[in-house]
């Protein structure tokens, strides 16, 4: 491998170390405000002081992940300045602007707003407080369109021409900030935040249960969570299908990565669905593999014979990165199916009124937390990793938009980047998991009667 080669590979992995960091803290943030709102407006309206509990154990654990998002967003940005020049430089007309509302909306509203619900809660009347709340969960949701919009354009580019420099010009905004790609992926990412949350939300309830049993704000958690995951989970997967099918129509070779497909299947059979393979990039097969014939078309083409490009369909050097694609998009599925199959099972036992006294659940919801955020994170993996070898799709490559630093240069600022972002994160967890830990910022929990099974 050549320096530049070595460069591309470090600047690649230093921005894919900063951007699983951020989404995680953006996707919470997303997620939670909604849950925010809903909890105020119980207080509000309904003066329930469980509700005002369960809103103040989230709030403290909101603002954190505000503050530390908003910094870590930044310095992610600023890598498209100091390892992404000449990406920079010719996309700049397009994405500069889109960065710029985005950078606007999170610390103008989202963050300034934010400390207005800390900080104001027992100072400025209820109702005022929750007209913030809104605003705070509408200042995510801002945020996420217009990171979302940059990412969706250079998923699938429209509205723009190119000058003879090669420069990107916007001709129609109205085109680029609804790309092809746009509806699905933020639909998409919007509900994958809320159920990461919802499941997150749905341990740290369980785990308060098995500890404190008669603690309201923590039922009130976990109905909640319980009741959104039940509708929201289904729709989910609706939603990922018609995100399936955009890529298939606009990015084959990423479909064709994800279902690991290397050949079209033989004359009137349908496409398999491998549930494990080894896929082999230079031989152009797959290992180990274990398929059920024909049962992939029918979530690809929704019948038993259709067929999705193969990947020796494309040039060598247009195929994304197989082997990680592959396995992130089934770590995604599964993780997916595991969420429904445990809301519905959770469910029941509410509805039966013995979750409260079921401890394997109570205990395997708790282990269950972070599988939402897994499940996120490999979505982006299959999302950034897939559309690869391009930064900006079919147009402009990653090799040709690295900024052209030294290797020694590229290699101290990642160790440093990996050194401060590691420090930060191990000390938010710990600062979260005593949070949950600890007791109601209230003060004493609210004693309910939790229903047993006669």
């Amino acid at each position: 491998m050549t320096d530049h080669d070595w460069v591309l590979m470090i600047a690649r992995a230093q921005f894919a170390l900063t951007m699983g960091m951020h989404i995680t803290l953006a996707a919470l943030t997303l997620g939670l405000a909604p849950f925010l709102v809903w909890f105020d407006a119980r207080w509000l309206w309904g003066k329930q002081q469980v509700a005002r509990d369960a809103l103040h154990f989230w709030l403290t654990i909101f603002s954190l992940t505000v503050a530390i998002g908003a910094v870590s967003g930044v310095v992610m940005e600023f890598q498209f300045g100091t390892h992404w020049a000449r990406f920079s430089h010719q996309v700049g007309g397009v994405i500069g602007p889109l960065m710029f509302y985005e950078v606007l909306v999170a610390f103008f509203l989202e963050s300034a707003l934010t400390g207005v619900m800390l900080f104001g809660f027992n100072k400025i009347r209820p109702g005022v407080h929750f007209v913030v709340t809104c605003l705070v969960a509408i200042g995510a949701l801002l945020s996420a369109f217009w990171i979302l919009a940059a990412n969706s354009w250079m998923q699938t580019p429209v509205g723009f021409t190119r000058d003879e420099k090669g420069i990107f010009l916007a001709e129609s905004w109205q085109s680029i900030l609804m790309a092809p790609s746009f509806p699905w992926r933020f639909s998409h990412m919007v509900m994958a935040s809320l159920i990461a949350v919802a499941v997150m939300m749905m341990g740290v309830a369980a785990w308060r249960l098995r500890h404190f049993r008669a603690e309201a704000a923590s039922q009130l958690m976990l109905n909640s969570a319980l009741t959104f995951l039940l509708f929201a989970v289904p729709v989910q997967m609706v939603l990922g299908d018609l995100h399936g099918e955009n890529t298939r129509d606009y990015q084959p070779a990423k479909l064709a990565a994800m279902e690991g497909g290397w050949h079209p299947p033989a004359a009137g059979e349908g496409e398999p669905l491998r549930l494990f393979a080894l896929p082999d990039q230079q031989a152009q097969r797959n290992s180990l593999e274990i398929s059920l014939p024909s049962l992939g078309s029918l979530y690809l083409r929704h019948n038993l014979s259709g067929h999705i490009k193969s990947l020796s369909e494309f040039p060598a050097d247009a195929i994304p990165p197989v082997l990680p694609v592959f396995f992130a998009f089934r770590l995604m599925v599964g993780w997916g199916l595991i969420i429904l199959l445990t809301t519905l099972a959770a469910n029941l036992q509410r509805w039966r009124g013995r979750l409260a006294v079921s401890g394997r659940l109570l205990c395997w919801l708790t282990w269950l937390s972070p599988a939402g955020f897994i499940a996120l994170l490999s979505g982006w993996v299959v999302t950034e990793v897939g559309r690869q070898p391009w930064t900006v799709y079919g147009m402009l490559r990653t090799a040709q938009s690295v900024s052209p630093l030294s290797l020694s240069t590229t290699l101290s600022i990642f160790l440093a980047v990996l050194l401060i972002y590691g420090l930060v994160f191990a000390l938010g967890l710990r600062y979260l998991l005593r949070r949950i830990k600890g007791e109601l910022p209230s003060g004493e929990p609210v004693v309910i009667e939790l229903k047993t099974p006669h």
